[in-house]
């Protein structure tokens, strides 16, 4: 009975060991392969392969990148499997006896050398060549890439431990220019370990101690790998070259789970490449236009630069490039961005859960980050387009260790205006310019020094004599220092200057000049700390200058009857301290708690009035003017900024995640306007004007489908505001020296849902993404002595519920790809005359309440066609062609409606900035 049971026990093996998805039989006969294999990239599919069979696959990476499995198999033997999925390429492939299967280009190697391999010397020699092994390709660089992921690196110093934890950190660089790769991920894949470089190409990892094969995808790179054993701490630098993509599938691998797997929530990164793509008006990349396309970023009109981020006003969004604030990021009104596209690297806009490193606005923080230069040899990009051109030189300084980038831009506009037969046009002016400098050397091993400048200066009149003039003067200067594997530090230095000036003198009697101008200098000190590969911590601390020239008013004529003024100067101080931690409690469980706290205090020189307390702030209520010295403080604010964060893994492709935030802004943009404008001035809390505070609820749900091809985010939010300014009826904020008389602290709720859906795959890839959200606003402030609708909630001027956008891309081959973008929103709230009256002897308008109607819906439909020159290495300087349609339909969306009084009757006017289709062409070169 005994043997019977063991022949039962053997037949029920065999039976299992035949139902397994893959089969494996006798060494000389090709394995049977079973299972569904859809919309796989080659990669996933061997790496499946490789762990139910003792087969090891080689391949180059153009494979894995070009290939894309979709097929179900029952049964077949390997070879016609791998048959079917390489039918129709150039690729082929070939099964040893060792089982290692070759995968190579145009021609199988062979297994086994040819009985007169040794007496034919031409013949051994083709074959040879033939029987070049399909992991070492014959390009040079291709050569160069898989020695260095089959070199064996060691790490540390031996010591015989071979349990515990060591640290691997580094740099990813590019290849080809040395410049850090930003936002690449690192892991392994057993155990699950990984990270992502931060801003300055840094990683660092702790890792069980032994072998390891650390995988690195990145954006618009090659994918690769490093096999290291790790002994004790230690450094390992990784080059990673460029990756011309496949036609047959794009596939961008860096980070492909990040929707899902990443703790951030409420952030959106773009890279340049994704932002050259879009189409807008005059053929000018532009960042900021890219940034409006995303969900919950809203903008209340055509050629309007500022941005609206969950039911925040302009002045909410903390603007930085490379540290240092940008106060107004657009040039001609808006119609262009501040940002040169050749200079910048990367994008990335934070609208909740807001790093505790950020703070000072309530809304959202966008990051600008610049290229540092190529540190390899010298290059130029540039472009030529019917309104503007720009040029961008780059190179090494000292190779390898010192680079330098500068990049500029210009406007012949107004060379173009003069051409315009209509003198309202002939007359008029329209130009800017814009200068990008940037250094970086790296001192040692341990330091680093950036350096960043930046210029930009704006020249417009339209047909009248009021000439604008506005400049904004940026710098930052960065010193990274690492103190070892888990700790680097960045001292950071920065300016910041924005100015403006407004002046007439063709009428004699009223010719003016008017001007403002504001200015801040700041230092930051940041740690970044990695103790373990749980924890991660940032700590640090800010302090910043502003000096505020609120306005002065002088004649510009000898007979101007102007009287000169000028609004007293405004100094503050703002500071700040920071803590954060990241902490994966599991791999499915991760938190991040953080905490700023900061200080305001306004300060002296100036004469402040003192109104009664309890009473709207009028002219009538003024009881004293107290008088501050220089530097006495005038004000303190001070209060804590929380920050928290959580992610739960449902699934391998699916999260939740949860964020709350409190931020404080100290500074108040005063504008006549719904949108930014280059007119505003900008105001410092004082004893008079509180600061803003905000607070933000949000949960989202994440998903990722088709291989984590396609990306699929829901986000909901609810968001308090305190003590934000709005304005009276009639308010005047021009040359006002009690400004405070003519606002109020405000309070305002916005809530919305965001969707996103995000294809990064195929010859077809883009996003579309909804949002439904309101934004309110309450003016019941008992110190105001007028009442804005009854102390009701009404809507604030950037309320638009529904927006739909859909940005699409499809290449057609490796030369020609066109775009396609449309966007629909809902017409932003205005304020209506319902009728006319009399009161005693006066005409009065009797208007509706504050925003109580809206402007019509706004859509528009862009197309662009882009041609690139051929792809041949060997050239001069390789070139492209963009031709666009902004406008496609050329609707006439109305900017704005306003009333005229016309023969004792008012008529209203809609006004549209682009009301037909906008036809342009650009011609970029590299070299």
């Amino acid at each position: 009975m005994t043997h019977f049971y063991r022949a039962l026990l053997l037949v029920l093996l065999c039976c299992m060991t035949l139902t397994v998805p893959v089969h494996a039989q006798q060494r000389n006969e090709s394995p049977l392969i079973s299972g569904s294999f859809r919309n796989m990239t080659f990669q996933d599919f061997v790496q499946r392969l490789e762990t139910r069979l003792p087969y090891k696959f080689y391949y180059e990476q153009a494979v894995a990148d070009s290939l894309m499995v979709n097929l179900e198999v029952e049964g077949e033997p390997l070879n016609q499997v791998l048959a079917q999925i390489l039918k129709g390429t150039d690729y082929k492939f070939a099964i040893t006896e060792q089982r290692q299967v070759f995968i190579t280009r145009q021609n199988p190697i062979m297994t086994n050398l040819p009985s007169n391999f040794f007496k034919d010397e031409e013949e051994a020699k083709r074959n040879s060549q033939m029987a070049t092994p399909a992991y070492l390709p014959q390009q040079q660089d291709n050569k160069k890439r898989i020695q260095s992921e089959i070199k064996l690196y060691e790490i540390g110093t031996p010591n015989g431990s071979k349990t515990g934890k060591a640290n691997l950190a580094g740099t990813l660089r590019d290849a080809n220019t040395g410049e850090p790769i930003i936002g690449a991920h690192i892991y392994i894949e057993s155990p699950s370990i990984g990270t992502a470089s931060d801003q300055y190409g840094y990683y660092s990892l702790s890792l069980p101690v032994g072998r390891h094969e650390l995988n690195i995808r990145a954006v618009g790179l090659k994918n690769t790998k490093r096999q290291v054993i790790l002994h004790s701490d230690g450094k390992l630098d990784i080059e990673v070259e460029e990756d011309i993509r496949s036609l047959k599938e794009v596939l961008v691998e860096a980070e492909k789970d990040r929707n899902v797997t990443g703790l951030q929530m409420g952030m959106e990164r773009l890279d340049i490449r994704t932002i050259r793509q879009v189409p807008t008006a005059f053929g000018e990349t532009d960042i900021l236009r890219v940034v409006l396309t995303l969900p919950g970023v809203k903008s209340v009109g055509e050629g309007a630069t500022g941005m609206n981020v969950r039911g925040g006003s302009t002045d909410q969004n903390l603007i930085l490039l490379n540290d240092a604030t940008i106060y107004n990021p657009s040039h001609l009104f808006g119609f262009f961005s501040a940002f040169n596209p050749d200079v910048i690297k990367s994008v990335e806009l934070y609208k909740s859960a807001v790093p505790a490193r950020y703070g000072g606005r309530l809304s959202s923080v966008l990051e600008v980050t610049s290229r540092e230069g190529n540190k390899k040899q010298f290059s130029g990009t540039g472009g030529i387009g019917l309104l503007t051109s720009r040029l961008t030189l780059e190179g090494p300084i000292i190779k390898d260790k010192t680079s330098i980038l500068v990049g500029g831009r210009s406007t012949y506009s107004d060379w173009l205006l003069k051409k315009i037969p209509n003198k309202s046009f002939s007359n008029s002016e329209a130009s800017f310019y814009d200068v990008n400098t940037h250094i970086s050397h790296e001192i040692n091993e341990k330091n680093s020094l950036y350096l960043t400048g930046y210029m930009s200066k704006d020249r417009f009149k339209l047909a009248a004599d009021t000439l604008y003039r506005f400049q904004n003067q940026n710098a930052s200067l960065k010193w990274k220092h690492n103190f070892h594997n888990k700790l680097y530090s960045v001292v950071t230095g920065t300016y910041s200057h924005y100015g403006y000036d407004i002046s007439n003198e063709e009428n004699a009697a009223n010719a003016a000049k008017m001007d403002f101008g504001i200015s801040q200098t700041g230092m930051q000190i940041d740690f970044n700390y990695f103790p373990d590969s749980k924890h991660t911590l940032d700590f640090g601390a800010s302090a910043i200058r502003y000096e505020v020239n609120p306005g002065s008013l002088v004649p510009n004529h000898a007979e101007s009857l102007i009287k000169a003024d000028k609004l007293q100067q405004e100094k503050a101080i703002e500071s700040a301290l920071y803590l954060s931690d990241r902490y994966d409690i599991n791999q499915n469980l991760s938190i991040s708690a953080g905490l700023r706290y900061s200080f305001f205090t306004a300060l002296g020189q100036r004469d402040v009035l003192q109104y009664a307390p309890g009473m709207p702030k009028t002219l009538g209520t003024i009881v004293d003017t107290v008088a501050y010295g220089n530097g006495k403080s005038i004000a303190t604010y001070h209060g804590p900024e929380f920050r928290l964060s959580a992610r739960y893994v449902l699934s391998g492709n699916s999260s939740v995640k949860v964020s709350f935030n409190r931020l404080r802004q100290y500074v108040h943009m005063l504008s006549n306007t719904a949108t930014m404008a280059p007119t505003d001035t900008w105001k410092l809390s004082d004893s008079n004007i509180k600061p803003q505070v905000g607070d933000q609820v949000a949960i989202g749900y994440y998903r990722n489908l088709r291989a984590n091809t396609i990306e699929f985010s829901a986000e909901a939010y609810y968001k308090w505001m305190q003590d934000f300014l709005d304005y009276r009826s009639g308010a005047s904020i021009i040359m006002n020296h009690h400004i405070e008389t003519d606002v109020a602290n405000a309070e305002g709720k916005a809530y919305g849902v965001e969707l996103m859906l995000k294809k990064a795959t195929g010859k077809l890839n883009g996003w579309v993404s909804y949002t439904y959200s309101r934004t309110m606003v309450r003016l019941d402030d008992p110190a105001v002595s007028e009442v804005i609708n009854r102390g009701e909630w009404y809507a604030s001027n950037f309320d638009k519920p529904h927006d739909l956008t859909m940005i699409s891309n499809y290449r057609f081959s490796q030369r020609f790809s066109t775009s396609v973008n449309f966007t629909y929103s809902t017409g932003r709230p205005i304020t209506l005359p319902l009728g006319k009256y009399y009161d005693g002897a006066s005409h009065r308008i009797l208007y509706s309440d504050r925003n109580q109607y809206r402007i019509p819906d706004y859509y528009r439909v862009d197309l662009a066609l882009n041609i690139e020159g051929n792809h041949k290495i060997a050239k001069l300087a390789h070139s492209s062609w963009t031709v666009a349609v902004y406008n496609l339909t050329g609707r006439k969306n109305p900017y704005s409606v306003y009333f005229k009084s016309q023969k004792g009757q008012i008529r209203g006017y809609k006004m549209s900035i682009f009301g037909h289709p906008i036809p342009t062409i650009t011609y970029n070169f590299k070299f």
